[in-house]
């Protein structure tokens, strides 16, 4: 299969957030957090592949002791559209009684965010925190999904870097662009 190119798909994508912007929101997201859960030892949980490097940036703006975790449920599978959901990886920490701080790329319609948040509160999460790098704005949310933390808002466009992929590609890039 041919895959899209990145290099053209950049000659044309709008420049949405550049690195200082998202690196301040990440920095500020970092200290909203550690107010919230102070006094506790949460589970820090990325959400594989596209949070990797949210996750990362966020943790290190953070002073809180924490253990980390990741899991990796996806509906994408290198598409731009989402399908059904596929259970690649499920933390290995004990959820029970727990904080947990869910880190992710995107919330957009939110069907994978909710069923990862439900993963975690079937599990006995005394709560999650759902933190976001973006937030897409619109109406095809699935209810009862909301981020408690966003670093940027993203137009409802196809966007991809900084995490999130076009053709999984371009998840190293340090800015957000749009298609």
């Amino acid at each position: 299969m041919n895959r899209p190119s990145l290099s053209e798909a950049l000659k044309s994508a709008d420049l949405i957030h550049d690195q200082p912007v998202l690196d301040a929101a990440v920095v500020q997201m970092g200290a909203q957090i550690d107010t919230a859960i102070a006094g506790e030892h949460p589970v820090f949980i990325t959400v594989m592949h596209g949070g990797m490097l949210f996750a990362a940036k966020l943790a290190l703006a953070m002073k809180t002791d924490m253990e980390f975790d990741y899991i990796h449920a996806t509906r994408y599978r290198g598409a731009t559209s989402g399908s059904e959901l596929h259970w690649m990886r499920q933390p290995a920490a004990v959820l029970a009684d727990r904080t947990i701080v869910l880190a992710d790329d995107i919330l957009d319609e939110g069907k994978t965010l909710k069923a990862i948040r439900d993963f975690c509160m079937d599990r006995g999460a005394r709560r999650v925190l759902v933190a976001v790098l973006c937030e897409k704005r619109h109406g095809r949310c699935v209810p009862g999904i909301a981020a408690d933390y966003v670093g940027v808002e993203v137009p409802d466009r196809y966007v991809f870097g900084h995490g999130m992929d076009y053709y999984e590609q371009g998840r190293n890039l340090p800015a957000i662009y749009a298609i």
